[in-house]
């Protein structure tokens, strides 16, 4: 049913120049579409509405064109009136003192009770009736979209179920080459019998062709999700996890009981995932695929940002305040934050900001395309739903979000995007380089002791999911020796299993300090042992979120489709909030059955940690696959894992400076970029048995890879000097300064300051013929002797504010003498302090991070000696909350906390911004303290390989860089 809304805008100027015209396009549109058009109606109050009323009721008497009353309903209540003039002018890009008539003239257009709809129109009953029968025409239900899956991977002759069986068994055959296990025999059989009666084998037929493509083209995936680790998906090849390895339920989340789509997603290389995209759309036409909507919300920062500029705010103030919001969510902005930016909340233009920005925070912003969730159709989509073009070339999206696409029981394929999975591609393609050695996901040796020894002393940095500090701080309190463990590492520091207070019972029981009991209800309510097969695994702890919905079935009796829609508030917590009303069922279900009640609320706080952040095990154990693979090759392989890492950037938690000093720390040598040597990516350069690790132009900032291209190509033997460089390669200037700046041209025998006088000597770009010289021909070169040495700290400073890292010093060695003056501590000396002794130490911030909401915060230190890790409290991030934001070079004074496993922390008491100190690096007091002839001398030859630098000299990560 459509119709036409003629008058419901009203006031000057109307839709159309007069009523006449109005009639006239109703008449021509009531003889298109006979019967199914009206005119609607609405008072806006504005003084004139009995007119307005009485014309439109003239209009409909003549053009026999039904009247509607309406609202024209902006918002649902009178007092979000304030927050429409706002979203207003974000709209239209203006400031409310410059609004004018952009803005309505009251707040009537919001939702109106039956009886004030009535009076309003006392004088054109006959609207209302019309509004009343309208209405009642309306009998559209969800249930009355037909969706087709469709069936193009089934060959012509055969169903899609026998098809499946198939390929199941065949690749079985191929995955157990020396017979397959009895018990994984029994599950292909019975998960291939459930996905028959639920009829959903098209689907694990679609996913199978996906990965089947992407395995053709070299490109790695890794599935996982609800569905993935089935023993089907197993032998398909969509997941590495294997079956007879790790004991997960088929049942958990596809049953008879629920007839929903399943759910696979399956991880690509973030680089080459393009191509699987563009493979489906191929396949299906974009009349029959695309992805799924995605509201975007406003998040604190953006909502500060764009409410004030609507109050006129200087852009200084707004970012003032959205600096003070912790990560990219975050909560309401508070008082306490607002005069830490050095503002006063007190005022009324700001104070009233600040409440329209909260009140804005959550709010639908703009339909954005989900990240990878694919429709495919087999008839048209756009039949169901509009098919709308992306803002990326050759990409279209649906207007439904993936909630809708749930609640209708559209089957969803999610092609995501996984950083490690390019990281391990690119390291295996190295290896295969320059070793010969032939890995894939598959083959990659199990269960190396080496691998668990690494990873016991939390030699994590750049390895999949464990590289986090409070992962890192796991990792020795654990001690993972085997595959399950790392399943079970990947989950535990999660807000589920903290917020249930689940983290350290388990430990407990690990380390033997704890008996490992499993609570049990009264002998009248059922066996003692109920819960042991469904926390037996991990010690009578439930840690996965499989289990605290295993918990509420068994434990307190829910049926499966209480269970299920427990699921879905998990999955939907943070949108919904509607978790709570499962509280008491649980709780109180469990009580009576004979459960300790703190049992029963630590496993519902459990499930509510999962809504804010759920991580079911069959997750973990696809993710556990992949830590091992990244560690494995850590251990293994570190130059090849280092130089993979950064070819594979942005990914993961470290910027590429901590990952050149972490190489360095497992004795790889990192060579700097250079004319002569580098190539666009970061290489490894085999020299007497072992592996280099040069870094590559993309490391440079601001420097093209179509640059680079033309530099390897013209390289030939190699260049002498700046100017043969510039001849031969033809790079525009500004090309030719970058390199210089980033001391790119030592090879040649020149160093920084000596190539950028020789390029600032080149003909500009544009010169004319006549007055294009060379460089050579001025005898440049001879200017070296003549140039004031550069200090080793401009050098270090030049070098962060090009690669954003040094190969040459770490800054804070420039700041030591006067650290030590004031007694502050090296992390090293942090690293071997006693329990509990007081500590002072200053050092660089490279990671900061809150797990959760529980408002503890870490952050990791780093000078010249090593790192050392800061807890925060809340209490102290709430006084210090600017410093611990804000600063680059942070000064923590506390506590030395040690743990039994050798774990240690600086328990923060005071903290202060010292990031003005280092503004000190270029300051003469350090020139003639470290001078340029500390730096290697630029070689004579272009053997730069002798030129290593100790493994005590750190780097700074990339987005601490001092400009």
């Amino acid at each position: 049913t459509s119709s036409t809304t003629f008058a419901s805008l009203g006031g000057p100027p109307p839709p159309f120049r007069s009523a006449h015209e109005g009639g006239t396009v109703l008449h021509r549109l009531a003889a298109i579409a006979p019967g199914r058009v009206w005119l609607a109606a609405s008072m806006l109050h504005r003084g004139n509405d009995k007119q307005r009323l009485k014309a439109l009721q003239r209009i409909a008497r003549e053009t026999r064109v039904p009247l509607l009353a309406i609202n024209d309903v902006l918002y649902h209540a009178a007092e979000r009136r304030p927050l429409q003039d706002v979203v207003t002018c974000i709209r239209e890009h203006v400031t409310l003192d410059a609004a004018g008539k952009l803005l309505e003239a009251n707040a009537e257009r919001h939702l109106k009770r039956p009886e004030e709809m009535a009076r309003l129109f006392k004088d054109a009953p006959e609207a209302i009736a019309e509004t009343i029968r309208f209405a009642g025409l309306i009998g559209f239900s969800l249930a009355d979209l037909e969706y087709n899956y469709p069936n193009e991977p089934v060959p012509p002759g055969k169903t899609a179920q026998q098809h499946l069986e198939e390929l199941t068994w065949e690749g079985a055959a191929e995955h157990f080459p020396n017979g397959l296990p009895e018990k994984i025999r029994d599950v292909l059989k019975k998960e291939l019998a459930l996905i028959a009666k639920l009829d959903i084998e098209h689907y694990f037929l679609t996913v199978h062709d996906i990965v089947r493509y992407a395995r053709g083209q070299s490109i790695l995936c890794q599935g996982r999700g609800s569905a993935a680790n089935s023993a089907v998906c197993f032998v398909l090849g969509i997941t590495g996890v294997n079956p007879a390895e790790v004991d997960l339920l088929f049942e958990r989340f596809i049953s008879q009981e629920r007839k929903e789509p399943p759910d696979i997603d399956v991880d690509f290389e973030h680089e080459r995932r393009e191509e699987v995209i563009q493979y489906i759309y191929k396949r299906y036409g974009r009349h029959r695929a695309a992805l799924t909507a995605t509201v975007i919300c406003y998040r604190p920062r953006s909502a500060i940002r764009e409410v004030g500029k609507v109050f006129g705010l200087t852009e200084d103030i707004t970012a003032a305040m959205a600096n003070g919001v912790w990560g990219s969510w975050g909560s309401a902005l508070k008082e306490k934050e607002v005069r830490q930016g050095n503002l006063d909340p007190g005022n009324a233009v700001l104070a009233r900001a600040i409440a329209l920005t909260n009140e804005l925070i959550g709010f639908p912003r703009h339909l954005s395309q989900h990240v990878g969730g694919f429709v495919l159709t087999q008839d048209r989509l756009d039949a169901i739903v509009p098919i709308g073009p992306a803002a990326m070339d050759d990409r279209y999206f649906i207007e439904w979000d993936k909630d809708d696409i749930d609640r209708l029981n559209i089957m969803k394929v999610d092609v995501l995007a996984l950083g490690m999975l390019t990281c391990i591609r690119k390291a295996f393609e190295l290896i295969r380089a320059h070793t010969g050695a032939d890995y894939d996901l598959a083959s990659v040796p199990r269960e190396d002791a080496r691998v668990y020894d690494m990873l016991c002393k939390a030699d994590a940095i750049g390895v999949f999911q464990v590289e986090s500090r409070a992962q890192m701080n796991m990792l020795p309190r654990l001690k993972p020796r085997e595959f399950y463990d790392l399943v079970i590492e990947v989950a535990i520091v999660r807000p589920g299993p903290i917020q249930g207070g689940m983290v350290h019972p388990y430990l407990r029981r690990r380390s033997g300090q704890e008996a490992v009991v499993f609570p049990s209800p009264s002998p009248e309510h059922g066996p003692p042992d109920e819960l042991k097969q469904v926390l037996g695994r991990t010690m009578g702890v439930p840690l996965f979120q499989e289990q605290a919905m295993k918990l509420a079935i068994v434990a307190a009796r829910f049926t499966p489709e209480e269970a299920n829609q427990l699921r879905r508030a998990m999955a939907t917590f943070r949108h919904m909030g509607t978790i709570h009303t499962f509280e008491a069922k649980m709780i109180e279900g469990m009580t009576k059955r004979g459960y300790d009640r703190a049992f029963a609320e630590r496993c519902f706080n459990q499930i509510k940690g999962f809504g804010e952040y759920g991580f079911p095990e069959s997750h973990a154990a696809s993710f556990a696959h992949l830590v091992y693979i990244s560690a494995w090759i850590k251990c293994h392989y570190p130059a090849a894992f280092g130089c993979a890492l950064l070819n594979a950037q942005p990914m993961g938690f470290y910027a590429p400076a901590e990952i050149v000093r972490d190489a360095r720390e497992h004795d790889v040598e990192v060579r700097a970029p250079d004319v002569n040597d580098s190539e666009w990516d970061n290489t490894l350069e085999c020299t007497a048995g072992t592996q280099a690790l040069r870094l590559g132009f993309r490391q440079i900032d601001s420097f093209r890879e179509e640059w680079a291209k033309v530099l390897v190509e013209c390289r030939g033997r190699g260049f002498a000097t700046v100017d043969e460089f510039a001849r031969r390669t033809g790079l525009p200037k500004r090309a030719l300064m970058t390199l210089a700046d980033a001391d790119c041209f030592r090879s040649v025998g020149a160093d920084r300051r000596e190539a950028l006088w020789a390029v600032r000597r080149l003909p500009d770009d544009d010169a004319l013929p006549l007055f294009a010289v060379h460089a050579a021909d001025e005898q440049a070169v001879e200017v070296r002797d003549g140039l004031p040495a550069m200090p080793l700290s401009e050098h270090v400073l030049a070098d962060y504010q090009t690669i954003r890292l040094s190969l040459k010093a770490y800054p804070t060695e420039f700041l030591r003498a006067g650290f030590a003056a004031e007694g502050i501590m090296d992390c090293a000396a942090v690293q071997t302090a006693r329990d509990g002794t007081r500590a002072v130490c200053a050092g660089i911030v490279l990671v900061r991070q809150m797990p959760g909401d529980a408002g503890v915060v870490f952050v990791t230190l780093s000078d010249e000696t090593g790192i050392a890790n800061v807890v925060i409290w809340p209490s102290v991030f709430a006084a210090f909350r600017k410093e611990v934001m804000g600063s680059r070079l942070l000064l923590v004074k506390g506590r030395i906390q040690r743990s039994p496993e050798g774990v240690v922390h600086l328990v923060a008491e005071h903290l202060t911004d010292r990031s003005g100190d280092l503004h000190l690096l270029s300051e003469d007091g350090f020139k003639h303290d470290f001078h340029a002839d500390q730096i290697p001398p630029p070689p004579d030859s272009r053997d730069t390989h002798m030129h290593r630098h100790p493994r005590n000299v750190r780097v700074l990560p990339k987005s601490r860089d001092f400009h």
